[in-house]
Order: structure tokens, then sequence, then C-alpha cells
């Protein structure tokens, strides 16, 4: 099998038993995923606890490797940890002793080929940081220590660290779960105007049916485990979205619509036809 030049990721009737023995009787993870994603989509990724989404998220960036199938992603296959990626989760995870800055800067300093180049480089990173910082709401919070932020603050910061190295690709494993319904919705609208503007891919995975339904161009429903894609529901709602939208009927169906699915999932674990 090829890469599909049309998709920035692929993948190909891949399968996953998270080792040898529970490949031999058969006991996969995720099982029969095949997802095309277009350059530059938003996708969202729902469905029951400990259906695989997050195994999802571990395939596509190389730190797992699929048992059966093929990914590709920019047109390459997967064969190990992703440079071109970033990836933001739950918890901000800033490290306590570093400034807002130094923390945005961090995968600069550890990561090739910034590493080498970092202190002959280091004011232009420090210009692209403090840049970033200014987009996400956050300048003149730069010299600011993680415990010196409210949670918000910490998560944008988190953000601005994931995307520093420019990837090409997001994921998002529920980066605003813990915070309060109002700072989720602002920092909605702060990952809408970052992908507006640097048209990265990005692959959120949520509990939130509002989140997806407002970011993302299409929204993937995943089956109790194993996780195999059950729902692919494109949404068609205008861009940009404001979070007036989130009132209106058209988008409450689509909220309603999606529940429905999972809820099915819930009670019978049957497949649900795309």
């Amino acid at each position: 099998m090829t890469a599909s030049p049309e998709h920035f990721v692929d993948f190909q009737n891949v399968w996953l038993a998270y080792n040898d023995e529970l490949l031999a009787q058969n006991h996969f993870a995720v099982e029969d995923i095949n997802l095309q994603v277009k350059q530059g989509e938003f996708i969202a990724i729902v469905g029951p606890s400990g259906c695989g989404k997050s195994t999802f998220m571990k395939l596509t960036t190389g730190l797992k490797k699929p048992s059966l199938g093929e990914i590709y992603v920019d047109g390459q296959p997967v064969n190990g940890p992703l440079k071109i990626s970033g990836m933001a989760f739950q918890s901000p995870s800033l490290l306590p002793w570093r400034t807002t800055l130094d923390n945005v800067l961090l995968p600069l300093e550890i990561v090739e080929p910034y590493r080498t180049q970092f202190k002959a480089k280091k004011a232009e990173y420090e210009a692209r940081a403090l840049k970033l910082l200014q987009t996400v709401g956050l300048g003149g919070y730069e010299r600011k220590f993680p415990w010196e932020l409210s949670g918000g603050m910490q998560q944008r910061a988190s953000i601005c660290r994931a995307l520093i190295h420019e990837p090409k690709m997001l994921l998002l494993d529920e980066p605003f779960g813990a915070l309060d319904a109002f700072t989720r919705e602002e920092l909605w609208c702060t990952l809408r105007d970052l992908h507006a503007e640097q048209k990265f891919n990005v692959i959120l995975v949520t509990h939130d049916l509002r989140e997806s339904v407002f970011l993302a161009d299409t929204v993937y429903v995943m089956s109790k485990s194993p996780g195999r894609f059950v729902v692919k529901r494109d949404i068609d709602l205008p861009r940009p979205r404001d979070l007036e939208v989130t009132y209106t009927p058209e988008f409450t169906n689509i909220v309603h619509e999606l529940r429905g699915h999972i809820g099915a999932i819930r009670k019978t674990g049957a497949a649900i036809q795309q």
C-alpha cells in the first residue's frame, strides 16, 4: 500500500494489539481503522471512555506501531515518533521552576534540529514564543511562573509550547476538560483563531460534544473497545464560527444526533452505520 497524495493523515486497515500475547488471542485495542484526513482539516474524535481514542493518538504520532495495516502522515509512512506534530493534554504539565516563556521554549531546547541551533538563535526563538503568547492573550505574562497563572492561562501556554516548533499537525487529548465552562469556551475561540491563521491539521480527542461540533470540520464517533470508527459526521456549519452559533437549532441538532449515537453505543455496543 502507498500513501494517498490528497490526504495528510491516512490510516489503511489499521489494527493494534498491545502485545504479542493479545495479538495471538485476536484481542485488539483498536481495529479496522480506515481514516483519511485532508490537508489543514480539523477533526474531533468522541466516544465512550476506554474506547481507544488516546490509543489512536499514539498511533498517529508514531508512539505506537500498528499490529496490522499502514499509517501515513504527510505522505510518509509512520515508523517512529513524528517531529512534525505537537501535542497538548488535559494537564498543562508546565515545569514549575521555569517561566511561561521558558516553558514554551522547551521543545526547541530538546528537539533537533532546533537544539543544536538554540544558543545561536535564542533571540529569534524568543521572539517567536512572545508572538505566540501575545496571540493567545498571554502578552505580559511571559516572565510569570506556572503557579502565578490561572488554569486557563496555563493551558494557553501549553498550546503555545505545542506550536512553538511550527508543527504541521496538532494533537489535543482532552485539552480543556479540567477547565470551567467559561474558560473552556474562551479557549475554543483561541484554538479556532490559531487554526484559521496557521492552517495546521488538528486531531482533537474530547468528551465534550459541543466542543467537537464548534471546532471541527468532521467529527468521528468511536465504538466501545475494541475501538473502531462507526460514525463520520461532517459539520457543515459555516466558518468563522462565533459562540452564538452554539445556541442555534442547527448546532443543537448536531449535538443531539451525536449524543444519540454514543447513547446507542453505550447500550448495545453495536456498530452504527456511517
